[in-house]
């Protein structure tokens, strides 16, 4: 239970959703839980996140209509921008706060393939949980 907790805060944190990660994962590393199992969960759970704002990027002509979208159409065309600027290593960044969510929904946009967008976000996301489980667990 305390596992799927963990994915589904790291699932919606790494969507539009308000939600946050880290402090979930904080607080299971300072209950002694197994830092590469935490890893590993959030790790995933994030990645599957960024994913449906790939997939909803992919969709964005279709669905910007919606009120529940999560872009307006000046976002969109920020995020796109800077994805066009900086291409497919922006993703790199996906993990950073605020401008993360918008540069996978941005590659979903600009049609980047998911092979190559996976890698790139699995690498930035996973990277974040591994600094944050070496930070807190370094710091006891």
């Amino acid at each position: 239970m305390i596992y799927l907790g963990l994915f589904f805060a790291a699932f919606l944190a790494a969507t539009v959703v308000p939600a946050q990660s880290e402090a979930v994962m904080v607080a299971l590393l300072l209950a002694d839980h197994p830092a590469a199992s935490l890893i590993i969960v959030a790790s995933v759970g994030n990645i599957l996140g960024s994913t449906v704002n790939w997939w909803l990027g992919s969709k964005a002509l279709q669905l910007s209509s919606k009120r529940w979208f999560p872009l307006n159409p000046a976002r969109l065309a920020r995020a796109s921008r800077w994805y066009s600027r900086y291409g497919r290593w922006s993703l790199l960044l996906s993990w950073v706060p605020v401008i993360g969510d918008p540069l996978t929904l941005a590659a979903g946009f600009m049609r980047e393939p998911l092979r190559t967008f996976l890698p790139l976000v699995a690498l930035a996301k996973t990277g974040r949980y591994v600094a944050l489980a070496w930070m807190t667990l370094g710091l006891r």
